[in-house]
């Protein structure tokens, strides 16, 4: 149950007569309209308050909320001009924010468009005393309100700062009203300055009636608790997003080039999407990203490769087939310089033999010599072809794989043991057809994308970013149902998820920092996109957007290579 909002009450005017005597009945009369016209100027005021108390707290943007204050504070009290100066964090400054003019027609600060150039307003000097000379200063320093009629005939305070001002300008500054702004912990956070209050009526400059101070006062607690709250909710929302460049830091820490890939994807992605928003023409002339969207999609494409946190390090940085933790191909060197040695050695103790059975036969010491050079030969031609087949660079063929496995079964004997020139999981590695990884690892790898949604769906976005975990965890989804982890399709991946796609994609194509592969020529990386366009991969309609607004070249001339921009 809520009590009766007397605000919405009137005071009522009655023509009843209040004294036999006419002259004073008259008086009384009009007593009590001054009195009406007061109460409904009070309660007017009181409205304004409110109301201006519920767009403080509703407005989330700093910026705007600073220009409100200002805005607010004016028209309240009708002044011509205002200032708002914000505490510096050091607590030894007042930092200069916003001054509106109506006279100059002069918006300065943050949403003003003209730059700022006052100086800030020191609260101590340098050897530490207390700026008490300054009125700005002195309020910040005691939390009282200043109320000064004509600041050239006051002697209380240092007006050099309005007095060069006006002469700059051709302004006359006149009244002053100075208040802090106390948040709810009651700590001064700001300084507002306003000046020169103007008659309602004649539009002359006025000194700040006593009666308005309390209600400025009153909207000066009300827009410091709102800064607060923004300002809080500002420093959260930079702590998040450092939470999230920190995630792709420990990635750097893991592999370099994945974290490069993360900053490239999250340019590329958010070059599209403005891009959607700018253009009126197309299938895209309707759509437009608002700015939680776009911070949606921003945070989505900072956080798409999250999961690879989990992803060991040998299998995101496999440089070659048969690289681990190590690359094992100096392991097969080694074990190829071994048998040559084991094949030299028993060539050598044939050759002792025929010495010793004093069989000196010169052409059976020259066959021996040319057999072993032979066998040398071929062992060093297997070697050779098992280094260009670890190399992650061009495929590999079918009689590629036969002439491998011919090389795996062969043998050699040690310690009177019999060992095949290759493993199995050597073999299985070398075998890759393209790129460096085996289906155990691909699906490893893969699986990145299943934890990026694990990892997001923990942490509690807001409801304004509530698709993040959806659109960073879909990134290698395709249209045709093909894609990962969840196999979606069509209609069922947002358009957010779409465009992300395309940017993880060309960026991968594209880079300069890959271990397993050589940079490709822009051309190249079209061509391939092209196809995957026409194999319904990717979305036909972002694809022709991203190519004929160049989109595509604007990234390119800044991350590649100049050979690349074929």
């Amino acid at each position: 149950m809520t009590s009766p909002d007397h605000t919405d009450q009137k005071p009522v005017l009655t023509s009843s007569a209040h004294s036999s005597d006419k002259k004073l009945n008259k008086l009384l009369n009009v007593v009590l309209n001054e009195v009406s016209l007061y109460a409904e100027d009070q309660i007017k005021h009181i409205r304004q308050n409110a109301k201006i108390g519920q767009a403080l707290s509703a407005e989330k943007d700093i910026n705007k909320l600073l220009d409100m204050i200002i805005t607010e504070a004016k028209e309240l009290i009708n002044a011509d001009a205002g200032t708002l100066y914000i505490l510096s964090n050091d607590a030894k400054r007042l930092q200069f924010k916003i001054l509106h003019n109506d006279t100059l027609g002069e918006k300065i600060g943050r949403t003003g468009g003209n730059e700022i150039t006052l100086p800030d307003v020191p609260i101590y000097f340098e050897n530490g005393e207390p700026n008490n000379s300054n009125v700005s200063s002195y309020v910040a320093l005691t939390g009282k309100t200043v109320n000064i009629s004509d600041v050239y005939e006051s002697g209380d305070f240092d007006f050099t700062g309005p007095r060069q001002y006006d002469a700059a300008t051709g302004y006359r500054s006149v009244s002053m009203l100075v208040i802090p702004l106390r948040n709810h912990e009651n700590n001064i956070i700001g300084v507002v300055q306003l000046l020169n209050a103007k008659d309602s009526e004649t539009g002359n400059v006025i000194p700040f009636p006593n009666d308005y101070v309390d209600l400025i006062a009153s909207l000066a607690s009300q827009a410091a608790v709102a800064l607060t709250n923004a300002q809080l909710i500002e420093d959260l929302k930079n702590l998040f997003y450092s939470f999230i460049r920190s995630i792709a830091t420990v990635i750097d820490e893991k592999s370099p080039y994945t974290a490069g890939h993360i900053k490239r994807v999250v340019d590329l992605t958010m070059l599209i999407a403005e891009g959607i928003n700018e253009t009126d023409e197309g299938v895209f002339k309707n759509v437009y990203f608002n700015k939680d969207e776009l911070e949606e999609i921003l945070i989505a494409s900072w956080m798409h490769d999250v999961g690879k946190i989990i992803t060991p390090e040998h299998v995101i940085n496999k440089g070659t087939k048969l690289e681990t933790i190590t690359d094992r191909i100096e392991h097969v060197k080694s074990r190829f310089q071994l048998i040559s040695k084991l094949t030299e050695n028993e060539y050598l103790q044939k050759k002792l033999l025929i010495f010793e059975n004093s069989l000196n036969n010169e052409k059976k010491l020259m066959q021996l010599e040319r057999d072993m050079e032979e066998k040398l030969k071929i062992l060093n031609d297997d070697l050779q072809f098992i280094i260009n087949c670890n190399n992650p660079f061009g495929f590999m063929s079918d009689d590629d794989i036969s002439h491998l496995k011919e090389i795996a079964v062969k043998s050699y004997s040690f310690n009177d043991e019999d060992h095949p020139y290759l493993t199995d999981d050597e073999l299985k590695n070398l075998s890759i057809v393209k790129g460096t990884l085996t289906d155990n690892e691909r699906q490893i790898i893969e699986n990145h994308a299943l934890m990026t949604i694990k990892i997001t769906e923990k942490l509690p976005f807001p409801k304004a970013l509530s698709n993040v975990p959806e659109y960073a965890g879909g990134h290698h989804e395709k249209l045709d149902g093909t894609g990962y982890p969840k196999k979606k399709s069509g209609d069922a991946l947002p358009l957010q998820t779409r465009i992300m796609a395309i940017a993880d994609i060309f960026e991968a194509l594209t880079a300069r920092d890959r271990p397993y592969k050589k940079p490709m020529p822009l051309s190249q990386a079209l061509v391939i996109l092209e196809k995957m366009k026409s194999d319904n991969h990717i979305d036909p309609d972002i694809y022709d957007f991203f190519v004929e607004k160049k989109l595509y070249r604007k990234y390119a001339e800044k991350e590649l290579a100049p050979e690349q921009l074929n």
